[in-house]
C-alpha cells in the first residue's frame, strides 16, 4: 500500500514538471494568456496602439448583369394566328426590321377584304355626297338628303382609318393593298438590333394575342446590378467609377459608372446599386454573375499592421494587452488593406489599447496547443 502511494506522488510530480507555464481562463475563441519572463523574451512580443489612418479603401461587392425594362422586348401577334415559319433560336442575333416569323390565318384575309370593300364604298359615298351637295346648292335636293350622304361618307372614312390601323398592326401596308395581293400570311419583324433571349413557340402552334412568341434583348445598355451592404453605401456617389470582372476571367476588368443607388434595404441587409458599362462587350450576358471593386479615396479608418491579425478556424483575431505580459485574444472584422496596414472595422472600441503586432502568431499557437491538451 505504501509503495502505491509513493508511485502516485511520483506520477503527480512528473505531470507538474511537464505542465506548460501558461494559464488560460477561456476557450481559444476568447482567451486570456499570461506569459512568464522567459516566454515573453522568447516570443519577442511587440505592441502598438491602433491608429487612425487615411487609406484608399477598397469595397469588394458582387452582383449580376441586368437589362433595364426599356431594353427588353416581348414579341406577340396582335391578332393571333398559326405560326407558319421562324428561324429564331435563343442567343441568335437579329437586326431591326428583319422578318423573324410568319403567321397565317383566315382572319387576315377577312380584314384585308373588309378594308378594300370599305374603300370601294367610300369612293361611291364621296361621289354621292358631292352630287347631293351640287343639287342642294341648286335647291334641287333637300338639306336632309345631303346631310345623310355626308354622314355616310364620313362614317366610311372612319371605318377606313380604323381598318388601316389594324392592317398596320399585322404589318400590312394599306396604301399598297389591292385585290391582287390579298394574302392569308403576315410577317412579324424585329423592332430592335439585339439578340433572342427566349423562343416560346413552335411551327404550327396557334398563337393567341396575349401569347409571347419571342423575347428580344437590346444589350447596348446592359447594367450591372450590385448588392452593397448598408454600411458601405454611404461611401458611394452617382458617377463614381468602379472595376468589374467575372470569376472565369478576373484579370479582364470592365470600367463601370454608378448610375443609381437604391433607397430600399433588402432582407439580407444590402442595397441595390445600378452601374453602366463604359464599353459594351457582347460576351457579357444578362444573368451573368460578376464581382466589382470600388476604390474609396482618402477615407479615415482605424488600422493596424497586418502582422497583428491571425486567422483561426476561419475567423480573424488580434491580441490586445490587458496587463503586464498578459494578453486577450479578440475576434475582429477586417476591411481594406494598404501598404502593410489593414482596417479594423469598429476599431474605435480598441482606442487606447496596446495591440500585439509581433509575436501574435506565437500566442495563437500556444493557446491552440493548450486547447488540444
Amino acid at each position: 500500500m505504501r509503495s502505491i502511494y509513493i508511485y502516485s506522488l511520483l506520477i503527480l510530480a512528473v505531470s507538474c514538471k511537464n505542465e506548460p507555464e501558461i494559464q488560460t481562463n477561456a476557450p481559444v475563441e476568447n482567451s486570456t494568456i499570461e506569459l512568464t519572463d522567459a516566454q515573453y523574451k522568447s516570443a519577442q512580443i511587440e505592441t502598438e496602439l491602433i491608429s487612425s489612418r487615411e487609406m484608399s479603401s477598397l469595397i469588394r461587392v458582387n452582383g449580376v448583369i441586368d437589362v433595364p425594362p426599356q431594353n427588353m422586348y416581348s414579341v406577340s401577334a396582335p391578332m393571333g394566328g398559326y405560326l407558319k415559319s421562324t428561324h429564331l433560336l435563343p442567343g441568335m442575333h437579329v437586326k431591326k426590321g428583319e422578318a423573324i416569323a410568319t403567321l397565317e390565318d383566315q382572319q387576315f384575309v377577312n380584314l384585308q377584304q373588309e378594308y378594300l370593300t370599305v374603300q370601294v364604298k367610300m369612293a361611291y359615298a364621296k361621289s354621292e355626297m358631292e352630287r347631293q351637295m351640287e343639287l342642294n346648292i341648286n335647291q334641287a335636293s333637300s338639306n336632309k338628303v345631303y346631310q345623310l350622304a355626308q354622314m355616310e361618307y364620313n362614317s366610311l372614312r372612319i371605318s377606313s382609318k380604323a381598318l388601316s390601323e389594324k392592317l398596320r398592326m399585322i404589318n400590312v401596308n394599306p396604301s399598297t393593298l389591292s385585290e391582287s395581293n390579298l394574302s392569308k400570311s403576315v410577317k412579324i419583324y424585329s423592332s430592335i438590333d439585339g439578340y433572342v433571349s427566349a423562343v416560346n413557340v413552335n411551327i404550327g402552334k396557334y398563337i393567341n394575342p396575349i401569347d409571347v412568341l419571342f423575347e428580344l434583348v437590346n444589350p447596348t445598355d446592359i447594367h450591372l446590378n450590385l448588392k452593397v451592404f448598408e454600411k458601405d453605401v454611404a461611401k458611394l456617389v452617382i458617377g463614381q467609377k468602379l472595376f468589374a470582372f467575372t470569376n472565369s476571367n478576373p484579370d479582364k476588368k470592365y470600367i463601370c459608372e454608378i448610375l443609381l443607388i437604391g433607397q430600399n434595404i433588402n432582407s439580407d441587409g444590402t442595397i441595390e446599386v445600378h452601374c453602366h458599362f463604359k464599353n459594351y462587350d457582347r460576351t457579357l450576358l444578362p444573368g451573368m454573375y460578376m464581382n466589382a471593386e470600388v476604390e474609396i479615396n482618402n477615407t479615415k479608418i482605424k488600422a493596424i499592421s497586418e502582422k497583428a491579425v491571425v486567422n483561426f478556424k476561419g475567423k480573424n483575431y488580434i491580441f490586445k494587452q490587458i496587463g503586464k505580459k498578459k494578453y486577450k485574444m479578440v475576434q475582429v472584422e477586417l476591411g481594406s488593406k494598404e501598404n502593410g496596414f489593414i482596417e479594423i472595422l469598429k476599431g474605435q472600441q480598441m482606442n487606447g489599447k496596446q495591440i500585439v503586432v509581433a509575436g501574435a502568431y506565437t500566442l495563437l499557437m500556444t493557446l491552440k496547443n493548450i486547447e488540444e491538451e
